[in-house]
Parts: structure tokens; C-alpha cells; sequence
């Protein structure tokens, strides 16, 4: 008895089956998180240490080599990143994507302890968090005030709106980008100083001696007690003005004497503009591993709140949010959902011709998809991009089975079977064509769960929907749909019927006369099937070849870097000359709002000769241009523009963090100077290819430097330490903290730094005066010399060597794998064989995705034919139904060449998909053939009878798959580029394979299907023997012959 049996026999039952589905599928699908992409983001941790007057080079060996030969041995690591820069090391852990991120930092937390003590003296406690150094903003707060200056909006965004939005599940870090934090700045006058017989040291000292606060102790009495407090610590500009710092010979000499004393801010070398004017920004930093939709959700209800805390004339809006196209994506897949569905019942009504069978057919749409969701939250899935683009697909397979369930039956119901009977016998006729497809497409997703890397984890979700959802169309295909067509289906005889029924006999009868004439030469339609498989060499050499399509998210990032060295003033012009080149965008209605900054920076401060603009585009709807061809068009009018180098970027896509160029190229070398000499090279031959824009280094060594060269036996006979002559340094040309007031409950520091014309030339350095030994004023003139020189203001590591990161921009017909082999090739051609080479971002991901996929695609292939093999019990019937997928890929392959799309993440998954597809139109042809061979119809008549019976099933669950998959293909708005080139294979995979299957499998199988035993074979055998065995056991005579097996029909 098959399960179709008792489903039919028990129709509440099988109702009660789907309803118990349905209801456990809308339990786990309320429970489901909604999120852009599966959760891919490998946990990230960084370490940050302040070593305050040391080198980069310093830097470098005493604190950052130290760091990172701690955490190396951390299990999970996959890649250790860092940057030593004068005073700061910064050491970035990139983890697995299995690795727990509490675990991770954990870990990281004790290897750093176990060596705080290898950490040179002075160096600041390591502090460690879970967020890349590098991190960028998903949403940008920009904030105006007509009321409040910039250092009392800063000061009140500090203490209210930083703290609050902190406190946002999933937020990381809050940036207040062109902050104004208060501060007291004391601007020493150097000619006052020396006049008076003092130096920077006693002014530090001063402070710091007499602003303090000290416990006083306690006054007791039998009936009071009172707390002694020393009323001590300065707060006003006026109390620090009058603190004495000098009392010789009863001669006072008070602060704002040597020194103008006033409250400013912290820094000013931070700006941030919004539309051309000044304003503050608040930059929310998500979490390594949190969901931005939620973040951004979470941020938006905190700022809610906020709205009445605002100060009057002050406004805080939103000018950047990538959960807007997030959402937008999401939204973009659910209109394509409902466009396939409309397809595709359209195409079951066109076929069948009948409102009932149309239903029986579409209900398994709802109860498959809806059921998947258990599954999903068994494994802990999320609803994303790319979990709907698989229900999107499955909607044009999970009806497949149903399809062929309803057409047998209506094809026995047109034979005069009752429907009952029809059902019965129609059911059982096709069960093994039903679980054979859907064990096949299922297994086509067995080798993308064990995908590894971040491809893996992508796509691990989408093959864990689709499957379930193909496995509960079998469910229903085996369940329900009998059941169905034995109550629903009857014989069709109404006008429509009439009228439409010779349009598909003459069809079944051309289709009938083509294929007699093409079996009598089977060879030749096998030739022109190679002949087409052969061309899918040609068109996978040809197309571009990218990780992910160029996503247009609604925003577009241009860098602007001016030269090394350039002053805060210069970089500022640059990036107001760069907004006036934009600005026409904006009053075109292209552009929405325009977001600048002047030295940008997050857990670490930017240099002031970087920039950076945010475009936010109105939205998909509201204009025509597409976000690439804006950078195209934008990168043309900024590339020659003097005095800085602007490069426009999109931001990153598929799970990538931040905006970064597709090329990132890592050399590795034993030192920087060899490295800067191969980084020449290979750009130099690089950029002579054509291939490449806006090409360019992390490492500068064009910054201005000053090296101080101390006479050491000099300073010592004068008395004077190589410790007091940096510290006087530090104290006039740095910004040192020498102390800090209390201000409305609130700690502010207390900086020193000389006057802006007493620090305007390198003589000023020279002219500063130390106290020597004797007491007597020295000018550092007397020990010290000063040679000018350039030097890199970073120098990087990668994975624990000295690295330079070569990144850059692609012309519009270049692939980052076309990109990346020519990059490579250089390297193999100029450099020595101790040169080592990487890849971050994109590239990275290119290459760890590139390999996977090919291997992935090579055992589906292989898992598909051993399933195939177990259910036929036969390599023959596997092996003409595997035939079909080369026609499949060069279905794909032709379509994006004629789309001119690339060969992606996304087409490429569609390749793999097509495997299951399009072995179900095989499926169909040789298991129905091998039943009517077994019924006695020799190989020619089986093949041709079978073909033409199931032509109908095959054009039926081809275009319904077809009319799934259009929306996708044709889709536009935000994150349509994805869609295009799944849907796209699609549409053309099964579109060739199909025409070209109804011709070639029935030639394989004429030419090799005779080869085949039923499966059955074993089974008749032993019952034969055993019959044998009776009969001898009772003394019967058995001819010889009797004990040959039983001869085939195709013998």
C-alpha cells in the first residue's frame, strides 16, 4: 500500500495532516528574527593601546608584535590585523563565523592580561572591545541648533544622547562626530615664560599641585559630627587664571600671566556638515554580530523618546540609515513573491482549464511554504533577503508535484475512470516520480549546508528553506492532492474545455511527429545537444566574474584624501570644493541630503587630511539613475580635480561591513622599504593595464616629519634629561591632559599647549627653553638638532607581517576576478618568491567564495546521481536524467551574457539550484517509459509513449517555475540587482533545457535504455528461486533451463 492509499481512503485525515502544518508552520514564523542577511558576521574584537610620545615604529615593536603574539594561539582566528601609528597601536582579531563573540573576547581579554607586563612602562591599559576599529556608521544623526553653540551642543548630545542610544541593544559604539567637548585650554605664551624664569614643567606642575581635592577628615562632637572637605579644585576660567605658579622673592607670578586661560574645545580638528552647514553628527556603530535592522529600529524608538529633551531651536533628524534599504529589500522580494504566485496560478489555470483543478494544484503553495518555518526555527533561520528569495523560488517547484499528480488524474478521468478510482490509480502510478524529484531537488542542497566561510553561512539558510519547502510539497503531493482530486475533479466537458482540447491533442500530435522523425537518427540530436554544452565553455570564459552584483542601496560614499601633511584648513576647501561639484545632484532631485566630514573617525582619530561625503539618493521609485552609474558619472568629474584624490564607493553588499573599494590586495614583505618597492611595481604595471581607477596605498610615506636629534653628553652636562626635554615637547606642540575640573557633575580635562604663534616653524621647537641642573634656563637649541625628513604616519600588519594593502577601483567591463588574476600574475612575473600575497573585503571574499562554489556545484552533481542511482536501482536511468543539466548551465550562461550580467554569488547558486530542476523533467520521461517497458512495449514505442504523455507535465511545471522566476529577473528598487541574476538563471536554465530535453532524453534513452533491469529484477529473481527451491523440496523434476533468469525485454 503506498501513503497516497490512506490519505485518500481517510480525506479528514489528510485535511488535519495539512491544518496541524499550517499551524505549527504560523507558530514558528511569528517567532522568526527579520534581518537583511543570514547572520554571517564574523565576530570581531579589537585591542587599542596608547603609548603617549612613542613612534609608530615604537609603536610597533614594543606594543603591537607584543599583542598580536598574545592572541595568535586563540582558537577560531581568522585573521589578525593592525595598525601602529605615533602614540596608538591598534590590533584588529577577525574570528570564524562559528566562533562565539563572548567567548572570542573573552579569550582575547586573558592573552592580553597574561602580557600587559611585557608592555613598556607608561603604556596605557589595553582596552579591548567587540567592535572593529575600522567599524563605520549604519546610521548617521545629523543635529543643528539655532540656540546652544557647538560646545554646549556637544557637551549636552555627550551627556544625554550618547549615553541613551549606548543603551541600545546591538549599538557598539556611539560617535559624535564634529564634537566640541569642553575643555580648559591653557595656550602657554613661550616669550612670557622665559621672561618670567619659568618653563612648561612648573606650570604643569603648578596645577597639578593646587588643583587638587583632599579628604579633610572629620569633626566630632558628643551630639554632631561634621565631614572636612578642602575646597580646592578649580572650575572657572577665573579661578585657573589666578592659581599662582611662581612665588620668588615674594614676587607672585598667576597663570594669566604667562598663559591665556579659557574654556574650548577638547579638539577642534574634527567637522561634520550637514548640507553645507555646521552641525554635530551621532554615528551609531552596531555590534560585530547585531541585526541592523534592529539596531536602527531600537535607535529610532530611543530618539523618540529624546525628542522633548531637545533644547529649543535644536533639531535632530536622521540623514543616513542602511536599514532604509534593507527594509526596502525585503519589501521589493515580497512584491516579487506575490508577482510569482499570480504567475504562476496563471499558468496552472491556462493548462488545466479547470477553476477546480487549479485549486487542488495552488494549495500546496500556502501549506509548503507555511510548514518550512518549523524548519527555519529549528535552525535557527531568520527571515532575510535570502530566505524570501527562496520561497520565491519554491514557489514555481512546490506546485511541480502537485502538477503532476492532478495531470495523470485528469488524464485517467478523460479516459472514463471514475475520479475516486482515478485518484487512486493515478496517485499510485506516479509516487515514485513524485519522491524521486523531490528526493532530488533536495538533495541537491545537501553540499551548500556544508559550504565553509562566509558563502556558506549565506547561503546555508536558503538551502535550508527551499528544502524544507520542496519537502513538504512532496508531503502534500502525497497527501493531500489525492484526496483533493478524488473529491474535487471531474471529468471536464465544458466550453472552455471544448475549445481549448485540440490546441493541446495537435500539440501532443506535432510533438508525437517530431520526435519519430528525430529517434530514427538519434545521434545526430545528440551531437547537437554536445555542440550546445560545448558553447557553455565559451560563454563562462567571457562573462565578468564578481563575488556580488553592484547593489544600488541608496547611497554612495566619496572619499576625499588630501596630500600628507596638508593643514585642517586645506582639506576643508577640498571638501567644500568636492560638495560644490555634488550639489547639482541634489537640486536636480537626485540626491536627498549630503553629509560631510573633515577628518572622520571612529575609535580612533583620522588624520585631517582625509574627508568624506555620504549621498543619500532619494528613493528607487523617485528617480531613474542607478546608483552605479552615478559613481561612474561622478568618478569622471572629480578624477582630475587638483589637490586631492576623491574616490566615489559604493557602499559594501552581501554582509560586507562599510564602505571599501572591490579591490583590496595585501603584499606581505620582511620589511617597508622592500615592501614600498614591490607596492611601485605592481601598481605601476597594474595601472598600465587600464584595468583600474582610483588606484592607491595605505602606506604614505610622503608626512612631514621633524626628527629631533638629541646630543646626549651635551644634555647631560648641562643637567638636562632626555625625559625632561620630551616632555617639554609634549606640553608646548602636543595637547597634553595636565590635570581636569568638575563641571555640572561632569569631569573635563584640563590641556596644555603652547600658542598658535609660538608653535608656527620648526625654529619654535628649538627656541623652547629647559632648566638645567644649576637652575639657570636652557634653550633646547643647545643639545638638540632638527632634520626634516617624510615618514608613513601607519604602518600595517596582516596575519602577523609587515603588509601594504594595494586597493582600487574597477572600470565599468572589469571583474574583480579578472582584476584579481591580473594583480596576481604581476606578482608571479616581478617580485621575489618571499613575497606573500592576500586579500580583505571584497577580494577576500571573491576568493574564498570562487572555490567553494566550484566544489559545492561538483558534489551536488555527485550527490544528485547517487540518489537518482538508489532510486532507479540502475547507473543507466542516473546518467541519461543527469544528461540534461549541461543543457540547463548553458541556458543560465547564455541568458546573463545576453543580460550582460556577471557570474556572482547569486547566478552561481541559480547554476546549483538547476541541477534539481531540470533532472525532474528526465525523472518523468524514463520512469514512466521504464513502467510501460514493463508492461511489454519494446524500447521505441515505450520512449516515444512516454514523451508525449509527459509533455504536458513538463511544459506545465517548466513554465510554472519559468513564471516563479520572472518577477525575480525582470525585478527593480532596491536590491533588484540580486534577484536579476538568480531569477535570470532561472529563466533561462529551464527555458533551453526544457525545449532541448523533450528531444535528447528520449535519444539517450533509446540508444542506452535498453541496457536497463527493472528494479524489480532482484526481487523477481529470488521470488523465482525460491518458487525453484519449493519444488525441489518436494521432488519435482526442474528443467535446466528453469534456472536460467528470467530473459529481459531488452534481450
Amino acid at each position: 500500500m503506498q501513503v497516497s492509499d490512506l490519505f485518500i481512503r481517510r480525506p479528514v485525515f489528510a485535511v488535519v495532516v495539512s491544518l496541524l502544518l499550517i499551524v505549527g508552520g504560523l507558530a514558528a514564523l511569528i517567532q522568526l528574527p527579520v534581518r537583511e542577511y543570514p547572520s554571517v558576521d564574523r565576530p570581531v574584537v579589537s585591542v587599542s593601546t596608547v603609548y603617549r610620545g612613542a613612534s609608530n615604529e615604537v609603536i610597533e615593536s614594543r606594543v603591537t608584535e607584543v599583542i598580536e603574539g598574545a592572541v595568535a594561539g586563540i582558537e577560531g582566528i581568522s585573521q589578525i590585523r593592525s595598525q601602529s601609528q605615533n602614540d596608538r597601536s591598534s590590533v584588529t582579531i577577525e574570528f570564524d563565523v562559528s566562533r562565539d563573540p563572548e567567548g572570542a573576547t573573552s579569550d582575547v581579554r586573558d592573552a592580553v592580561f597574561r602580557v600587559v607586563g611585557r608592555l613598556p612602562d607608561g603604556v596605557d591599559q589595553p582596552v579591548i572591545r567587540k567592535v572593529d576599529d575600522n567599524a563605520s556608521a549604519i546610521m548617521w544623526i545629523s543635529v543643528t541648533s539655532s540656540t546652544y553653540d557647538a560646545l554646549e551642543l556637544s557637551d549636552f548630545l555627550k551627556r544625554v544622547y550618547v549615553d541613551r542610544l549606548s543603551t541600545v541593544p546591538g549599538v557598539a559604539n556611539v560617535y559624535l562626530a564634529g564634537e566640541r567637548r569642553y575643555a580648559m585650554r591653557v595656550w602657554v605664551d613661550r616669550p612670557a615664560l622665559a621672561a618670567r624664569g619659568l618653563t612648561v614643567q612648573d606650570l604643569e606642575a603648578a596645577i597639578k599641585r593646587q588643583n587638587v581635592e583632599l579628604p579633610g577628615g572629620r569633626i566630632e562632637s558628643s551630639q554632631r559630627e561634621f565631614t572636612v572637605k578642602t575646597d580646592s579644585r578649580l572650575s572657572s576660567p577665573q579661578d585657573f587664571q589666578r592659581l599662582i605658579v611662581s612665588n620668588k622673592n615674594g614676587y607672585l607670578v598667576r597663570l594669566n600671566e604667562v598663559a591665556k586661560v579659557e574654556v574650548g574645545p577638547e579638539d577642534n580638528r574634527f567637522e561634520f556638515y550637514e548640507s553645507g552647514k555646521v552641525a554635530t553628527g551621532l554615528g551609531i556603530v552596531r555590534q560585530a554580530t547585531a541585526n541592523t535592522l534592529s539596531v536602527a529600529d531600537g535607535v529610532r524608538a530611543e530618539l523618540e523618546n529624546l525628542k522633548p529633551s531637545l533644547p529649543p531651536g535644536t533639531t535632530a533628524e536622521v540623514s543616513y540609515d542602511e536599514s532604509r534599504f534593507i527594509s526596502a529589500s525585503i519589501n521589493g522580494v515580497l512584491k516579487t513573491l506575490l508577482e510569482g504566485i499570480g504567475l504562476v496560478i496563471l499558468v496552472i489555470l491556462v493548462f488545466l482549464r479547470d477553476w477546480r483543478s487549479t485549486i487542488v494544484a495552488i494549495v500546496a503553495i500556502p501549506v509548503s511554504i507555511i510548514a518550512a518555518c518549523m524548519v527555519m526555527a529549528y535552525f535557527n533561520a531568520s527571515i532575510n533577503v535570502l530566505t524570501l528569495l527562496a520561497v520565491v523560488l519554491a514557489i514555481g517547484i512546490v506546485v511541480d508535484d502537485a502538477i503532476v499528480e492532478i495531470e495523470n488524474v485528469h488524464r485517467r478521468i478523460e479516459e472514463g475512470q471514475p475520479p475516486l478510482l482515478a485518484s487512486f490509480d493515478g496517485a499510485r502510478e506516479i509516487g515514485f516520480a513524485v519522491i524521486a524529484t523531490t528526493a532530488t531537488l533536495m538533495a541537491v542542497f545537501v553540499p551548500l549546508a556544508f559550504m565553509t566561510g562566509n558563502t556558506g553561512q549565506l547561503f546555508r539558510e536558503f538551502g535550508i528553506t527551499l528544502a524544507a519547502a520542496i519537502f513538504f510539497s512532496g508531503v502534500v503531493a502525497r497527501t493531500l492532492t489525492p484526496m483533493m482530486c478524488s473529491k474535487l475533479m471531474v471529468p471536464a466537458h465544458g466550453r472552455i474545455q471544448r475549445m481549448t482540447e485540440p490546441f493541446f491533442t495537435g500539440m501532443n500530435n506535432v510533438y508525437r511527429r517530431i520526435l519519430t522523425r528525430v529517434l530514427k537518427a538519434p545521434l545526430v540530436i545528440l551531437a547537437i545537444g554536445f555542440a550546445v554544452c560545448l558553447s557553455a565553455y565559451g560563454l563562462f570564459q567571457g562573462l565578468p566574474k564578481n563575488f556580488s552584483p553592484t547593489e544600488d542601496r541608496g547611497a554612495i560614499i566619496v572619499r576625499i584624501d588630501a596630500p600628507e601633511g596638508a593643514s585642517l584648513d586645506y582639506t576643508r576647501e577640498r571638501v567644500k570644493e568636492v560638495e560644490r561639484i555634488l550639489l547639482p545632484y541634489q537640486e536636480q532631485g537626485v540626491v536627498s541630503s549630503i553629509t560631510s566630514q573633515v577628518a572622520p573617525g571612529f575609535a580612533r582619530p583620522s588624520p585631517v587630511n582625509a574627508g568624506m561625503i555620504i549621498l543619500r539618493l532619494v528613493p528607487w521609485e523617485e528617480r531613474t539613475v542607478k546608483q552605479q552609474d552615478l559613481v561612474q558619472e561622478i568618478n569622471r568629474k572629480v578624477a582630475n580635480l587638483p589637490g586631492a584624490r576623491v574616490s566615489p564607493i559604493s557602499p559594501g553588499s552581501l554582509g560586507q561591513r562599510g564602505p571599501s573599494k572591490p579591490i583590496q590586495f595585501v603584499l606581505g614583505g620582511p620589511d617597508y622599504d622592500t615592501l614600498r618597492e614591490w607596492r611601485d611595481i605592481v601598481m605601476q604595471k597594474a595601472q598600465a593595464t587600464g584595468m583600474f581607477v582610483n588606484m592607491d596605498s595605505d602606506y604614505r610615506e610622503s608626512q612631514p616629519d621633524i626628527r629631533v636629534q638629541i646630543d646626549r653628553q651635551r644634555a647631560a652636562d648641562l643637567g638636562v634629561s632626555v625625559e625632561d626635554i620630551g616632555r617639554t615637547l609634549e606640553l608646548m606642540f602636543g595637547e597634553r591632559e595636565v590635570s581636569t575640573f568638575v563641571n555640572r557633575g561632569e569631569e573635563y580635562s584640563v590641556i596644555m599647549r603652547g600658542r598658535a604663534e609660538d608653535r608656527a616653524s620648526p625654529n619654535d621647537l628649538t627656541n623652547t627653553f629647559v632648566r638645567a641642573a644649576n637652575g639657570d634656563l636652557v634653550p633646547l637649541s643647545s643639545f638638540v638638532s632638527l632634520t626634516e625628513s617624510a615618514a608613513p604616519q601607519t604602518l600595517n600588519r596582516f596575519n602577523r607581517m609587515r603588509a601594504i594593502t594595494i586597493d582600487a577601483g574597477l572600470r565599468p567591463d572589469v571583474s574583480i576576478g579578472d582584476a584579481l588574476t591580473t594583480l596576481e600574475d604581476i606578482v608571479r612575473a616581478e617580485l621575489p618568491a618571499d613575497a606573500r600575497i592576500g586579500y580583505k573585503g571584497q577580494s577576500q571574499d571573491f576568493r574564498e567564495s570562487s572555490n567553494a562554489i566550484y566544489i559545492t556545484f561538483g558534489m551536488a552533481l555527485l550527490v544528485v546521481f547517487l540518489v537518482l542511482a538508489a532510486q532507479f536501482e540502475s547507473w543507466i536511468n542516473p546518467f541519461i536524467i543527469m544528461l540534461t543539466v549541461p543543457l540547463a548551465v548553458t541556458g543560465g550562461l547564455a541568458a546573463l551574457t545576453i543580460t550582460g550580467q556577471s557570474l556572482n554569488i547569486y547566478s552561481q547558486i541559480g547554476m546549483i539550484l538547476l541541477i534539481g530542476l531540470m533532472t525532474k523533467n528526465g525523472i518523468l520521461i524514463v520512469e514512466f517509459a521504464n513502467q510501460l517497458r514493463e508492461r511489454g512495449m519494446s524500447v521505441w514505442d515505450a520512449v516515444i509513449e512516454a514523451s508525449v504523455l509527459r509533455l504536458r507535465p513538463i511544459l506545465m511545471t517548466s513554465i510554472a517555475m519559468i513564471g516563479g522566476a520572472i518577477p525575480l529577473a525582470w525585478s527593480t528598487g532596491a536590491g533588484a540587482e540580486a534577484r536579476n541574476a538568480i531569477g535570470t538563471v532561472i529563466v533561462g536554465g529551464v527555458t533551453m533545457s526544457t525545449l532541448l530535453t523533450v528531444l535528447v532524453v528520449p535519444a539517450i534513452y533509446l540508444l542506452i535504455g535498453g541496457y536497463t533491469k527493472p528494479a524489480t529484477y532482484v526481487s523477481e529473481m529470488l521470488d523465482k528461486l525460491r518458487a525453484q527451491t519449493g519444488q525441489l523440496a518436494h521432488g519435482e523434476d526442474i528443467p535446466r533451463a528453469a534456472h536460467r533468469p528470467p530473459a529481459h525485454p531488452a534481450e
